[in-house]
């Protein structure tokens, strides 16, 4: 303002100057009238910066003065033909445009202005779940015309919502399960806002053991190579798994196709090394590899093959991991069914996996076929059991082992053998035995008959019978408990072949004992 004017008052003296060595009459300027029709454009900026462009313009003016109506002390100078820029929050302001002459008259004119910011647009946000941590998210967003962003999680209605900028990764730990509306709102720097809301399940963490049967986990299996896996209703609940869902996998063509599930925890080593799975398959000798991956490096990894030993039916699989470098992380339960050959069109069903130590849990079902699993026989009367391979693979049995029971000669009539489970067996629901049994003679009674652990108390003990049909070939003997007192905690199960008659020197299998309706 100082400058302008002194710059006029240069001009006027000039001009002074020249009327007088001219012997002029300058009393024209003095004369002059004041600016007129002063007036200004205001060009506001569309990025939400504030930033306005003053152009001012009028009749006989040699400058202007700009004064910006948002409590700025000092005004603006700006010369005829120029522009001017300020920097304006969001709100409606006066903007007084003085035009000055050379004679210093003045006129001046108050125009009110606008200062409008747009909505934010073309807003995108990440929502993303964190492997390892279920109950976290990660939030992150990005627009045009923003200033900042807010988020609320949905979780505390009370909380404050959390600023962040474009760029900022802003995370949030749940405090439990559910569905929560997570909304991320976009600030212009004004009034303007544009928002964002979408629904977040968080879910159980995916951990060992895993049954497919908990709708709250997150089942979701990553195939490759052509496969195609889903987690479906059981389409055979017999034998040893009756549970409602299991997993199924279709490989592709490949010869190295399948799928994983991913853990939300790595693999714990203190819960065993021993990694048993039911399987169904189409046929039996169907190799079955399992793969134990590292989240993030795929050349970190154990695997194992194990093969299938019946077709059209359950059985339990044991990997063993002993050998694997348990300082590494393993996040990746990776399956392929009949590793190593091209798929062709077969699909298997797997369930229930799980860890286990060196000996596998002694219960219902008792097929023998774990290599680890530590059966105590206690044999009594003159009779003996072990497990042993099966003598005749054939008929309802092709199993790969099974459980011997040898009545030397001579061997009392009640000569038996006794195994002992883990834990009480659950007779709450089913009471009905089922046993595949293998005998070298029609019409011998086996007993089966059950205890539990406290030796002094015999007034509880159950049995049933039932007899052979078939010499020298495998069949099925049902044993019905029906009204057996759940309460009384059988633990023990005992076992008689040709009950009543003194031994001979036969041998007997059996195999697949199993809880039945």
């Amino acid at each position: 303002m100082k400058n302008i004017k002194f710059l006029f008052s240069i001009l006027f003296i000039a001009v002074l100057a020249g009327c007088s060595d001219d012997d002029s009459d300058a009393s024209f300027i003095d004369d002059a009238p004041a600016p007129q029709n002063i007036s200004a454009l205001f060009t506001i900026t569309q990025d939400n910066s504030g930033l306005v462009t003053i152009a001012p313009h009028g009749e006989g003016v040699a400058g202007f003065d700009i004064y910006f109506g948002d409590g700025t002390a000092e005004p603006a100078a700006v010369g005829v033909g120029q522009k001017t820029t300020h920097t304006y929050a969001e709100g409606e302001y006066n903007v007084k445009v003085v035009g000055v002459a050379l004679n210093g008259k003045t006129s001046e004119v108050t125009l009110p202005l606008t200062v409008s910011f747009i909505a934010p647009e073309n807003l995108e946000v990440s929502i993303a779940t964190v492997v390892g941590s279920p109950l976290q998210i990660n939030v992150s967003a990005t627009a045009d015309y923003e200033t900042y962003f807010e988020v609320m999680y949905g979780e505390d209605p009370a909380q404050e919502p959390v600023q962040f900028n474009q760029g900022d990764v802003v995370n949030h730990t749940y405090s439990a399960t559910g569905t929560y509306t997570v909304t991320v709102t976009a600030f212009s720097g004004g009034a303007a806002t544009t928002s964002y809301s979408q629904q977040v399940t968080i879910t159980n963490p995916l951990l060992l053991p895993i049954t497919f049967e908990n709708a709250s986990l997150n089942y979701a299996f990553t195939d490759f190579n052509g496969a195609v896996s889903a987690v479906i209703d059981n389409p055979d609940a017999s034998g040893i798994n009756m549970s409602a869902t299991v997993a199924s996998m279709t490989p592709g063509g490949g010869a190295w196709t399948g799928g994983f599930l991913t853990l939300d925890s790595p693999v714990d080593f203190t819960d065993g090394a021993y990694f048993r799975v039911k399987v169904w398959s189409p046929a039996a000798g169907i190799p079955v590899l399992m793969k134990l991956e590292n989240l993030t490096d795929g050349g970190i990894f154990a695997e194992q093959i194990v093969s299938t030993t019946v077709a059209n039916e359950w059985e339990e699989l044991v990997f063993n991991f002993a050998g694997a470098n348990q300082n590494q992380e393993y996040s990746k339960l990776v399956f392929f069914f009949n590793a190593g050959n091209p798929g062709t069109g077969d699909t298997y069903y797997f369930d229930d996996i799980s860890q286990s130590s060196a000996s596998d849990a002694i219960q219902l079902p008792l097929t023998f076929e774990s290599a680890i699993q530590e059966l105590t026989w206690n044999n009594f009367g003159g009779a003996s059991g072990e497990r042993i391979a099966n003598p005749d693979p054939s008929g309802i049995n092709t199993s790969g082992f099974v459980g011997q029971y040898f009545k030397n000669a001579g061997a009392e009539t009640w000569a038996g053998v006794a195994i002992p489970m883990d834990n009480p067996i659950d007779f709450s629901t089913l009471q009905k035995v089922k046993m595949k049994v293998w005998s070298p003679v029609a019409g011998a009674t086996v007993l089966m008959k059950f205890e539990n652990m406290d030796p002094h108390v015999t007034s509880q003990d159950i049995e049933v019978s039932a007899t052979t049909t078939v010499t020298n070939q495998w069949e099925e003997l049902t044993f019905d408990f029906t009204g057996i007192n759940n309460a009384n905690g059988y633990q023990m199960l005992v076992l008689f072949f040709d009950f009543g008659q003194p031994g001979t020197g036969a041998a007997y299998y059996f195999d697949d004992v199993q809880l039945t309706n």
